[in-house]
């Protein structure tokens, strides 16, 4: 493998955020000409009948001329669901143990730290399965 084949591949700069079942990982790498570009992969955890697992990933490649275009409309869409919906995970309160009104004896503060408890368990239920293969 030439210097170039090694670049391509070579990660310069990763982050990685897990969210439940999901995890993305964020990654620029080089170009064989030298230059940059992002990759996004979404790798989430499928569990098998025998116990065993596995996982299935999809990949997005974004290039340096596309990167205020699709950070601009990434921006105006989050931003709509967040005016439209708030910040309320909604999946949260249809879960079959969700109470519509909180027990009169339980305080405010044991609200709050049940509905932020749940949160990391169900984010996954925000994000729609998408198959970037058939794109």
């Amino acid at each position: 493998m030439n210097n170039n084949e090694m670049m391509e591949k070579e990660e310069i700069y990763s982050k990685v955020l897990r969210a439940g079942r999901r995890t993305y990982f964020f990654d620029v790498r080089a170009t064989k000409a030298g230059d940059y570009y992002l990759t996004i992969t979404e790798s989430k955890k499928f569990t098998n009948d025998d116990g065993s697992f596995h996982y299935k990933k999809h990949k997005i490649y974004l290039y340096k001329e596309d990167f205020n275009e699709f950070n601009s409309i990434l921006q105006e869409m989050t931003d709509y669901v967040i005016a439209e919906k708030g910040d309320e995970v909604i999946s949260d309160r249809h879960q079959k143990d969700y109470k519509k009104e909180y027990d009169s004896s339980r305080t405010n503060q044991d609200a709050v730290t049940e509905d932020t408890t749940n949160v990391s368990e169900t984010a996954e239920s925000r994000f729609t399965d998408i198959d970037f293969d058939d794109i």
